[in-house]
């Protein structure tokens, strides 16, 4: 596909993909999420000059969820260069994303960052350096969007202290082995608070162009060095999205990170970065339509980093 009419290519998408809005379950173990309708989708699209295009209901906020883990990611990596990888792997888990099995017979390792308890070692990790994890994460999509009303929805975040035993008991069993140095009850209100964050697909496409221009932030300044974000691009497309990560890369076929909100924020290297919206979730957690509209996306365009 040699020029993109990105407007015309994006309500293509959804006028495809519309019969699957709406399918799926939306989150209900998180009550503030499982209010939500599932019968909404967006898509934006940012490219490397700035530029965002968007279709449907790209401008509603939803919970980021899962997805902030790049962020904090990013924003360790950028602190403190590769220390990181010390204290989290960079491999596929297997198990389900709030699961405590592996910790115990890998020595309070966690598999990669972007399962929970790898996500509250990061947490911990940037929280260390800046103080508070949740506001280096606000300050970053509000800087790389331009939108300084960015923030955490407080009612979905207390939805998930209120139901978060296990995230609790993640934190304390990664403390056991040593690999949580702050407060525990701190570090989980941090991570749920940055989980919690409200944002829409036009803004989150914004924020995550730095993946898209190798490190490069929206002023031109460079964050990560380019083998940064290729790693971290890397660990998108083998983790992002829970245990379903070999199909995402066979459907979809460039990095990709989901939450159970419904978002997903995929990444196509050196062309744009993607942001899609739909509630209703699979058996693994990611957006049904979400998916269904990066298929069709990468599969009109022939963009892939395969």
């Amino acid at each position: 596909m040699a020029a993109v009419d990105m407007d015309q290519l994006l309500a293509q998408v959804t006028r495809e993909i519309e019969p699957q809005i709406g399918t799926g379950t939306v989150a209900d173990y998180i009550p503030a999420l499982g209010a939500v309708d599932p019968n909404q989708f967006g898509i934006a699209v940012a490219l490397p000059d700035g530029t965002c295009h968007g279709s449907g209901q790209w401008t509603e906020p939803f919970s980021l969820q899962s997805i902030s883990k790049i962020f904090t990611l990013a924003l360790a990596l950028a602190q403190n260069d590769e220390d990181i990888w010390w204290r989290v792997g960079r491999e596929p888990s297997g198990t389900a994303f709030n699961s405590l099995v592996q910790l115990e017979y890998e020595n309070g390792i966690p598999r990669n960052p972007f399962i929970n308890a790898g996500a509250l070692v990061v947490t911990d990790q940037l929280a260390g350096v800046v103080g508070d994890a949740t506001e280096a994460v606000l300050d970053f999509l509000r800087a790389e969007s331009g939108n300084p009303d960015i923030r955490c929805d407080e009612v979905v975040a207390a939805s998930e202290e209120d139901h978060g035993d296990r995230i609790l008991a993640l934190t304390h069993f990664l403390a056991s082995y040593g690999n949580i140095h702050g407060d525990v009850r701190d570090i989980v209100r941090q991570y749920v608070r940055h989980c919690s964050i409200a944002i829409n697909c036009r803004d989150l496409a914004l924020s995550g162009l730095f993946l898209a221009r190798h490190g490069l932030l929206r002023d031109g300044s460079r964050m990560l060095a380019h083998n940064h974000t290729k790693r971290i691009n890397a660990v998108m497309l083998t983790c992002g999205t829970y245990d379903a990560a070999g199909e995402f890369a066979y459907r979809v076929g460039i990095p990709g990170k989901s939450g159970v909100g419904g978002g997903i924020l995929a990444i196509v290297p050196g062309r744009c970065s993607i942001a899609v919206w739909g509630p209703g979730l699979d058996r693994r957690g990611n957006s049904v339509s979400g998916v269904a509209a990066l298929d069709r996306f990468t599969a009109l365009t022939d963009w892939s980093v395969f």
